[in-house]
This record gives structure tokens, sequence and C-alpha cells, in this order.
């Protein structure tokens, strides 16, 4: 027995934490919210007295600060915290809650000091007493608070990434199974590739298990969408589809099954998917192949010739729930033959720069230069060549998922 375990190809992805363009770079503006005239004139002069150029907006009311936050993204805001509309750690509340992404620094007065140290525990980033601030210490106060902020920031976005990663990571374990394999004869090659658009996953899903008696059972399929959801549905019908063989189900019936579950789990009516099986039993020539709304196949033949193979089909899962029949047809497949199962990702992708998509035809042709490969350098040279082609489109969209399969 030859296997290869299942791998994604290329699936590792860079996640870029973007939180703006640096503030050094351009100087910053700084919103001051001040109703005390004097206060806000003692704050222009630390500013013209500081080594720090910044652009000062002056408002005198929250109101003007939720409609100033509301026009342009200051980095820093400078807050009083004795407003006519405001007072105390309710008015870093309200700031944070219309601009969480801006520093804040609050004003005090000389007996306001514990009222400061709350509102850094609040979410402010610093606090300055009023009349005791020179403007070397002013200008250090805003400059780290922006320098605090943005760190803040992107500790966030990298600690969102993580996890995303991480969750990334358990739905494609989901998604790319070991194969259940008992007996001799059976190479399987499997492959998985997000599309380029993903950090986050789809809902493209693969499985083959072999029964005790050695029949041989194969599955891939697609759900509509990209994300979480559509991954972790994928998931649930790949488990559900093992379950089902081990359990004897096979067939149309298999299928009703598997909609069943996709209606109950998927997240919009509109969520569908679609999907391939094939069971062959040990001696025999022909395999029993049910489709639902999914794409054809490919037959390699031990002679290097490679055909288009489309046997009849129902609807995709979930169009047309309870109503929808599935046939079961056979295909001859010669011995030493493989089938090759994919989803559309693999010929969806544009070639070239204008709106024309390598298709189905593209496909074979491809397979056909590349037939006399072994199965690994097959299967990973078709993705590459669809990659290759797309290449000026940015690349492919959609996730690829491919099974190369061979028996007896």
């Amino acid at each position: 027995m030859v296997t290869s375990r299942p791998r994604a190809a290329g699936s590792a992805s860079a996640v870029r934490v973007d939180v703006g363009v640096p503030w050094q770079w351009r100087e910053p503006v700084v919103l001051l919210v001040e109703d005390d005239p004097g206060d806000a004139l003692l704050v222009e002069e630390l500013v013209a007295d500081s080594a720090l150029r910044i652009r000062l907006r002056w408002v005198r009311s929250m109101t003007d600060a939720r409609d100033a936050l509301l026009r342009e993204n200051p980095d820093c805001v400078l807050l009083d915290l004795n407003l006519p509309d405001a007072h105390g750690l309710e008015a870093v509340s309200q700031i944070r809650a219309h601009a969480d992404q801006v520093a804040v620094v609050v004003l005090t007065g000389l007996a306001e000091e514990e009222t400061g140290l709350a509102a850094v525990a609040a979410g402010a980033q610093d606090y300055l007493v009023k009349g005791r601030v020179e403007p070397d210490l002013f200008g250090r106060a805003v400059r780290y608070a922006i320098q605090r902020k943005q760190a803040e920031r992107a500790a966030v976005a990298l600690r969102a990434s993580q996890l995303q990663a991480r969750e990334n990571a358990r739905l494609e374990r989901g998604l790319l199974p070991r194969p259940l394999l008992r007996g001799d004869g059976v190479e399987v090659v499997a492959r998985y590739r997000p599309g380029r658009s993903q950090a986050l996953l789809g809902g493209d899903f693969f499985d083959i298990v072999q029964s005790t008696e050695g029949t041989v059972h194969a599955l891939i399929g697609d759900v509509s969408g990209h994300g979480p959801d559509e991954a972790a549905l994928g998931v649930a019908l790949r488990i559900a589809w093992r379950t089902l063989v081990l359990s004897g189900v096979t067939g149309a019936e298999q299928v009703a099954r598997l909609e069943e579950i996709l209606v109950a789990e998927r997240a919009r009516t509109e969520v569908f998917a679609t999907l391939a099986t094939l069971t062959a039993a040990p001696g025999e020539r022909r395999a029993r192949i049910t489709r639902a709304g999914h794409p054809g196949m490919l037959l390699r033949t031990p002679d290097t010739r490679v055909e288009w193979v489309e046997v009849p089909a129902g609807p995709a899962l979930g169009v047309v729930p309870g109503r929808a029949r599935w046939p079961v047809e056979r295909l001859h497949v010669p011995p030493g033959a493989a089938v090759v199962l994919f989803t559309d990702g693999l010929f969806e992708g544009y070639v070239g720069r204008g709106p024309e998509r390598l298709g189905e035809q593209g496909l074979l042709r491809l397979a056909r230069e590349t037939a006399g490969l072994a199965p690994e350098d097959f299967v990973d040279g078709l993705i590459q060549r669809a990659e290759e082609l797309a290449e000026q489109q940015g690349g492919l969209d959609d996730d690829v998922a491919v099974l190369h399969l061979s028996w007896n």
C-alpha cells in the first residue's frame, strides 16, 4: 500500500498588521476638548513652546468633540474632565466610545490628580495637571501617548491575527483528514490550497475511507462562500459523511442525510454545498459515482491518457431541500487507472488580464500536458500550472482541493 498524507498546498500565509501611517512621518493632529478659553490658551502656548510640531484643533464641549471625531481622525485627544456636558470619567468613556483608536491625555486640576490616575485606569494613555506642565513634558506626554496607543492597537491586531491563525489551523485539520485505509493496493494523493484572499479558510473538504471488506469510499465537496462559518460547515459535512460510511449508509440516501445536516447547520438559507462521492468495491472495475451539483472529474489511464468524466448529477445540497434526487451512476475504471476529484477553484481562475477563465477544457489541456508524471507530481503540477496562469490576476481566488485516487 502506498499512501500520501493530505497536505495543504501553499496554505501558509503571512498576516500583515495595518495600524495606519506612523504619526512620526507627518504632523500629528491633536483635538483639545476644553471649555475654558484661558486653559485653552495655555495649551496653545505649550504647543508653541514645545519641540513637538502638531496641528491643534480646539472644541468647547463633548458634543462638539463628537462632531470633530466624525469629521477627522485625530492622533490624540487632550481632554478636560470638567466639561459642560460631560464630567469626570464619563468624559473618558464617551471619547473611547466614539474613537477607541485615538490616544487620550486627560487634563486635570491641581486637586484632581487621583482622578487623573483613575482616568488612566479607565483607558486614557496619560494625564497632565494644569498649571504644572512644562513645554518639554507636554511634548513628551503627547508623543508617548500616541506611541503607546499605536503599540496597543498593534498588539490587539496581532493577538486577533494569532487567534484567527489558530482557529484556521483547527478548521484546516478538520478539512484535511488522515485517510482511513485498511488494506493494500490503495494510493491517495490529496492537496488543499486556500485562495489568495484567505487568511480565512473556505469550505472545500474531502475524505477517503476504506471499509473492513476493502471497499474504497471517497468524498470531495465545496461549501459556498468563505470564512469560519463555511469552513466549520465543511468540517461538519465531512465528519458526518465518514460516520455515514462507517454505518453502511451510501448512495442517494447518504447524500440526502448530508443535505439534512447542511440545512440544519447553515448560518444563512442561501448557503449551499456541492459534492461528489465515489465507491469502489474490491475486484470491480466499475465505481459508483454520486454528484450533487459538483463539477466532473478526470480519469487517468495507464497509457497516460486523460479524459474528462461527467456522469449525470442532481442539484447541490440545500438548493431545493427535501425535493432533490441524486442518481448513482457507474463509471468504468480500467485496471491501473486513477480518478482525480477536485473543486471548481482549480479551473475557475482567470487567465491573462481579460475576463477569460481557465475552464474545464483548459484544465483538461493542462492535465494532458502533465499526464506522464507520477501521481504527486501530477497533482502538484496541475495546481502550480493553474496558479501560474492566474498570476496576472493575482492568483487563484477560490480554494482548491484535489484528490487523486487509484486502487487495486
